[in-house]
C-alpha cells in the first residue's frame, strides 16, 4: 500500500484507533508475552473474548464524551458525589503512574540491548525529557498524526508467527475452544490479560479525545457522527486484539515449547527470541517494544492529567499552549519523572508491567459499573443512551472482571 493510501485510511480513523493501537503498550506486551511463555496457546481464546467487550465498553467513553462534550471524570464530577470521584481516582492514579515508569524501563532496557555501550538508565531519562518536548511543543493535532503513523509499528507483531513453523489446527483450537485451569497462576494471568486489555486509563483517554476531536471539528452530534465513532473504535479495538493474539502466538510457539516458562524482563523475551526464530525476528519484537512504548506513554500520561485538571478546573488540553495550561502540562511532567524514578527503585520492569495489568484489573470493575451507569442516564445522554446490545456486553464485562479479580483476590488470601 501507497504511504498516500495509508495517509488516507489513517484520516478517516480518529482517537478510536489511537486508543486501541495504546493498548498494546510494553505492559501488554510483556503481559501477553509471558502468556504464551508460560501457558503456551492456551491463552489464545482471550483475544477472541475480549474484543467484543472493550469494543463496547470503549463506545460508551466516546458516546459520552461526544454527547457531553467533556472527558469522564468531567463526566464524574459534575452529577456523582465528589468523594465517589476521589475514590475513582485514587485507584486510577497508582495504576497509570506505575504503567507510564514500567514502560519507560521497558523501553529503556530494549534500548540498551540494541546499543549496549550505553547504560539502561541514561536511555530511560533521555526518553523521559524527549517525550516531554513532544508533548510540550506540539499541539494536539500534531501528537494525533504522530501517534497515527506510530500504529504502524504494531504491524511487525503480525509478521513474527509466519517466520516460524506453525500448526494451525492447534491454533484453531485454541482460540475457539477455551482451556482455564483453577489455580492462582493462572488466575493472576486471565485477571493481567483483562486488565491489560480492558484498562481504566483508555476510559478516560477515549472520553476526552472525542470530545476534544468535536471541539476541533467543530461537529453537531447526530447518526453519522455516532456511526462514524463506532466504526473507528471497533477498528481500532480489532486492531488491538489481533496484534495481542499474535504476541500470544509468537511466545507461545518459539519459546513455550523450548522449555522457556519465565520472563523476567521485557528485553528478555526478545533477547529469548533470537537463537530459537532469528535475528530478525528478535530485532522486530524489540521494534514493536519502542514504537509501542512511544505511542502509548503520552496516552498514559496525558489520561492522567486530564483526570487531574477536570477535578480540579484547570484549563486543560494538548490543544493549549504551555502558557495557557501551566498546571495540566506540568502534571505531566510530574507524572513522567515518577515514573522515570522506577529506573532506580530496582523494582523489576516486567513484574512491574504484570503488577500494573493485574492492578487494573481489579480496579476496572468499579469504572466499568460507573460507564454503565452514565450511559444508561437520560440526564446526561439525552436520546444517546446505550443500546441493549451496548449493555448486554457491558455487563458481561462488568460480571467476567468482577469474577476474575475476585478469584485472584481468593487465591491470594487462601
Amino acid at each position: 500500500m501507497k504511504a498516500a493510501s495509508i495517509r488516507k485510511a489513517l484520516k478517516v480513523l480518529g482517537p478510536g484507533l489511537i486508543t486501541g493501537a495504546s493498548d498494546d503498550d510494553p505492559s501488554g506486551i510483556a503481559t501477553y508475552s509471558q502468556a504464551g511463555a508460560q501457558f503456551g496457546l492456551s491463552t489464545l481464546w482471550t483475544a477472541l473474548v475480549t474484543f467484543p467487550l472493550m469494543a463496547a465498553i470503549q463506545g460508551m467513553c466516546a458516546r459520552i464524551g461526544l454527547v457531553t462534550s467533556q472527558g469522564l471524570t468531567a463526566t464524574i464530577r459534575q452529577h456523582y458525589p465528589k468523594p465517589f470521584l476521589y475514590l475513582i481516582l485514587l485507584l486510577s492514579f497508582p495504576a497509570i503512574t506505575l504503567n507510564i515508569g514500567a514502560d519507560i524501563q521497558g523501553m529503556g532496557a530494549v534500548f540498551h540491548m540494541v546499543f549496549p555501550a550505553v547504560s539502561v538508565s541514561v536511555f530511560c531519562i533521555v526518553i523521559t525529557f524527549l517525550l516531554m518536548i513532544i508533548i510540550i511543543r506540539y499541539p494536539y493535532q500534531k501528537i494525533a498524526s504522530i501517534l497515527k503513523w506510530l500504529c504502524i509499528s504494531l504491524l511487525l507483531y503480525i509478521i513474527v508467527p509466519f517466520m516460524v513453523d506453525l500448526r494451525w489446527e492447534v491454533v484453531a483450537r485454541n482460540t475457539f475452544l477455551p482451556s482455564m485451569h483453577f489455580d492462582k497462576m493462572s488466575a493472576s494471568i486471565i485477571v493481567a490479560i483483562l486488565g491489560t486489555t480492558i484498562s481504566p486509563y483508555l476510559f478516560y483517554w477515549q472520553a476526552t479525545m472525542e470530545a476534544e476531536d468535536m471541539v476541533h471539528r467543530r461537529i453537531v452530534v447526530d447518526k453519522k457522527v455516532l456511526n462514524g465513532m463506532r466504526t473507528d473504535v471497533n477498528t481500532g479495538m480489532l486492531f488491538s486484539n489481533i496484534v495481542m493474539f499474535f504476541i500470544i502466538l509468537t511466545t507461545g510457539t518459539v519459546l513455550y515449547p523450548a522449555g522457556i516458562r519465565q520472563i523476567d524482563t521485557v528485553d528478555q523475551a526478545a533477547r529469548a527470541l533470537e537463537p530459537l526464530a532469528g535475528k530478525l525476528t528478535y530485532l522486530i519484537f524489540a521494534t514493536g517494544v519502542l514504537g509501542t512504548g512511544l505511542l502509548a506513554i503520552p496516552v498514559l500520561a496525558g489520561a492522567q492529567s486530564y483526570m487531574l485538571a477536570e477535578t480540579l478546573g484547570w484549563t486543560e488540553g494538548l490543544d493549549k499552549k504551555f502558557a495557557q495550561a501551566k498546571p495540566f502540562y506540568f502534571s505531566i511532567i510530574i507524572s513522567l519523572l515518577v515514573g522515570l524514578l522506577l529506573q532506580f527503585s530496582g523494582i523489576n520492569p516486567l513484574k512491574a508491567l504484570l503488577y500494573t495489568a493485574i492492578l487494573y484489573g481489579v480496579t476496572a470493575p468499579v469504572l466499568v459499573a460507573v460507564i454503565l451507569h452514565i450511559g444508561n442516564n437520560k440526564k446526561i445522554m439525552y436520546n444517546n443512551t446505550n443500546s441493549w446490545f451496548s449493555n448486554f456486553l457491558g455487563i458481561i464485562t462488568l460480571v467476567v472482571m468482577t469474577a476474575a479479580a475476585s478469584i485472584l483476590i481468593w487465591f491470594q488470601l487462601s
